[in-house]
């Protein structure tokens, strides 16, 4: 006997033929933890060096390791997804009148009513991925 759906209706998605594709996840390479590695061996270094007040230092590479794991940017069809160290910022697509690229290397989606959010780990680059991620609404610069 199948599974019965989670959901109280009975019907699960997948039997009724929709397809809905996952999300696209757009994240901070991993490979920036190697990074915060070296930056641990300097830290230890100065620790060594000075036992007495330094080691309060090794909070930095932890939390920088926690800014790699948690940033990232969540799209689909329907909505884009901001997350940051503190909160997630959630805009459905139709909210967003475009994106911009300024100094610093990730997008910034300017809102409909005026505002900016900043999409985390999403660079030129990756706009080929959010073209196919949210139905065509993002240009392909490439094309």
């Amino acid at each position: 006997m199948p599974p019965r759906p989670a959901s109280g209706t009975g019907v699960d998605a997948r039997m009724c033929g929709v397809n809905q594709p996952a999300p696209l996840v757009i994240r901070i390479s991993p490979m920036a933890h190697i990074a915060v590695g070296f930056m641990t061996l300097g830290i230890f270094a100065l620790i060594y060096a000075l036992p007495s007040w330094s080691w309060v230092l090794i909070a930095v590479p932890v939390l920088a390791s926690a800014v790699i794991a948690r940033y990232r940017t969540v799209a689909d069809r329907d909505k884009v997804t901001a997350r940051t160290m503190l909160r997630s910022t959630t805009v459905p697509w139709t909210d967003i009148e475009g994106l911009r690229f300024t100094r610093s290397s990730w997008a910034k989606a300017r809102l409909t009513h005026g505002s900016e959010i900043t999409l985390p780990a999403v660079t030129f680059a990756t706009l080929p991925l959010l073209t196919a991620a949210s139905d065509g609404r993002v240009p392909n610069p490439y094309q």
